[in-house]
């Protein structure tokens, strides 16, 4: 049976303390409330995994939001899979749109980085999704099903039931625009489609797919209430502990 997963992404944002302070209140309110079967995961950047995880209890697990395509060596200022796995961290965000967008990492780059999380332990939250012109084109299937062929195809059954997706429309990311909750249905109902066509039903039914496209509280719970949501990788409602505890109870 699939979890559902509430992950938030609090990008380049808080400072050390401010991400230790924030971090405690989420803490808090998770222990204080009957969170019915929901997996808690909290992206934060890479100077505060090995704090943050001194003040975060069992029910919550954290996530690095990048890491590097080499094991190690020469690579001035790359974080590694096996130095996030040292800071108790469980979770990689990879292939966020920001990091394919800004920073050109490509299904190829990505594949090194799926197969270095999986080696250290370490579980994929793997991003796809589509830009307003490949919408607009209406290639949004055939890019998010290139980005998972491409990016995950090459793993085992056993590998990729490791893996977390979660669907972001780019187009929904920062511009106060959501797609849908039939959007969002289609699409996660197409990825699971296209799972059970390389693993088969009992591994797409057991692979948690999130939304990511400007989830918050006031929309959660319709979102949620999709077959083939599990839940959703948050951002800016993750970086107020009421926000985001109001979109883990959304459940």
């Amino acid at each position: 049976m699939r979890r559902k997963i509430v992950a938030g992404n609090w990008k380049m944002n808080n400072t050390l303390e401010e991400g230790i302070e924030l971090a405690g209140q989420i803490n808090d309110l998770v222990e204080n409330t009957e969170i019915n079967d929901v997996d808690v995961v909290i992206g934060t950047p890479f100077i505060h995994l090995t704090e943050v995880n001194k003040v975060v209890g069992e029910k919550i697990g954290v996530a690095a939001q990048n890491c590097a395509d080499e094991k190690s060596g020469a690579y001035t200022g790359e974080i590694s899979a096996s130095m996030i796995k040292s800071t108790g961290s469980k979770y990689v965000i990879l292939g966020h749109s920001e990091r394919r967008t800004y920073y050109g990492e490509t299904n190829e780059i990505l594949v090194k980085k799926v197969n270095l999380t999986l080696e250290n332990g370490l579980a994929p939250i793997f991003c796809i999704g589509e830009v307003l012109e490949e919408r607009e084109a209406e290639k949004h299937f055939e890019v998010v099903k290139s980005q998972i062929a491409e990016g995950l195809f090459h793993l085992s059954a056993e590998e990729f039931g490791k893996v977390v997706l979660a669907y972001e429309p780019v187009w929904a990311i920062g511009t106060g625009v959501t797609a849908s909750s039939d959007q969002a249905q289609e699409m996660h109902a197409f990825i699971r489609k296209t799972l059970v066509e390389q693993y088969g039903e009992e591994v797409a039914n057991n692979t948690s797919i999130l939304y990511g496209g400007s989830c918050k509280p006031s929309n959660a719970k319709e979102l949620f209430e999709n077959a083939d949501v599990d839940g959703g990788l948050i951002g800016g409602a993750s970086l107020k502990a009421e926000d985001f505890m109001g979109i883990i109870t959304a459940f």
